[in-house]
């Protein structure tokens, strides 16, 4: 039976793992459609190769960083327990390969290519372990200390804080150090649109995210003695009250409508175990109203560059649920209780304070030493064209 238990542990944490390296093609194609045309290779390529460098930096330094568990040792050491934990390294790394396909999303269209794969390697490497493993692995008795503070543990089930807060909040000051694209804000106060490229490749890469948090949220129980229908509906409560009020409230616009969903589901990560369906409904419904709300400020009022929002999806919406998860995760609201609303604040804080000062040292240093951005010549031509030498449609350009 212990051998029967372990098999099963291991199939699901990968069909888990599958689920959620499949939304990393959602990345890809959700930031094709938001991009215009001449970047939409460039989104293509960085989200693959930005997985594959934090692969490498997750294996070699990054899960031994968060769990203390090195994988150079013999082979026979690593199948131990069915290679469970091969496998958990698999699941565990797809949300950390989230953070730069998340940043990618903020600096497309004017990033350079290779800065960023440092960046990347660094941020996966360290920046993210670091955090991950004070949250969910007890490292530094920061949870402790929180924990005699309030009584409570920061509690956070599937990342709300973890990947999709520090994600949004790591890309915040890339964007800003990178700077607006050419001509999005004019001299004379005019903003150009810039509009999306792809519709229907937008939304593709909006129903893949979707499809596959089902196995981000549901199988971060990553044994399955543990898993939990709550946190399958409580997800999809989320994920129908973003859509609905990012609809009510983005005025039918396809982008405002497809991101919505996502808004939902990130801020449900944190408290999908703990929520009434109810409450998760309510916090969906609140974060697509901050996606909508602040989309549209970050753009248009303070003129903040963010191509695809990846601040306001991640980072506030992130924040959002972090501390969401200590209001309607109580058992005065329906929830299952267990959770502080002061120990949510800190933790949540703390992510976000982590994610600021790293990502302004990270990409401080990246600015004055290789340089961010794509000279004004390669931005004008396009990042395709620039970086890869071929555009989206190569056979239809050469024929024109």
């Amino acid at each position: 039976m212990e051998a029967l238990k372990q098999g099963s542990d291991v199939l699901f944490i990968l069909l888990g793992a599958i689920l959620v390296l499949a939304m990393h093609s959602g990345f890809a194609f959700l930031e094709l459609g938001t991009v215009r045309k001449k970047n939409q290779v460039n989104a293509l390529v960085k989200i693959l190769v930005d997985f594959s460098v934090s692969t490498v930096a997750y294996f070699l330094v990054g899960y031994s960083v968060a769990y203390g568990t090195s994988f150079l040792v013999g082979a026979d050491q690593l199948v131990a327990r069915n290679g469970y934990e091969l496998v958990r390294f698999f699941f565990l790394l797809t949300f950390a390969g989230a953070i730069p396909a998340i940043i990618s999303g903020g600096i497309a269209e004017r990033a350079r290519f290779y800065p960023q794969l440092v960046a990347t390697a660094v941020i996966v490497g360290l920046v993210y372990p670091l955090f991950e493993g004070v949250v969910w692995n007890q490292r530094f008795g920061i949870q402790g200390w929180i924990q005699a503070l309030t009584g409570q543990q920061f509690h956070d089930f599937a990342g709300s804080i973890v990947v999709h807060a520090v994600g949004g909040w790591l890309a915040l000051p890339a964007v800003l150090l990178l700077g607006a694209r050419s001509n999005r804000y004019r001299k004379d106060g005019a903003i150009s649109a810039h509009p999306p490229s792809n519709i229907p490749f937008l939304a593709l890469g909006a129903w893949v995210l979707t499809v596959g948090w089902f196995g981000f949220n549901v199988m971060s129980a990553q044994t399955i003695d543990k898993v939990s229908g709550l946190v399958a509906v409580n997800s999809l409560m989320a994920m129908v009250g973003g859509t609905l009020v990012a609809l009510a409230l983005g005025r039918n616009d396809p982008g405002f409508v497809h991101n919505g969903p996502l808004a939902g589901l990130v801020a449900v990560c944190a408290g999908s175990d703990l929520m009434h369906p109810l409450g998760a409904l309510a916090v969906g419904g609140g974060a697509g109203a901050i996606f909508v709300v602040m989309f549209t400020l970050t753009q248009n009022r303070w003129k903040i560059d963010d191509v695809l929002g990846v601040w306001p999806l991640h980072g506030l919406c992130g924040l959002w649920g972090g501390i969401a998860a200590g209001i309607f995760g109580s058992k005065a609201l329906g929830g299952l209780g267990g959770v502080s609303l002061a120990a949510q604040l800190i933790g949540s804080l703390l992510g976000v304070a982590w994610a600021l000062a790293c990502s302004y040292v990270l990409y401080g240093i990246l600015k004055a030493v290789m340089g961010l951005r794509l000279s004004a010549e390669d931005e004008y031509q396009g990042a395709d064209l620039a970086i890869h030498r071929i555009g989206s449609t190569p056979e239809r350009e050469v024929n024109w």
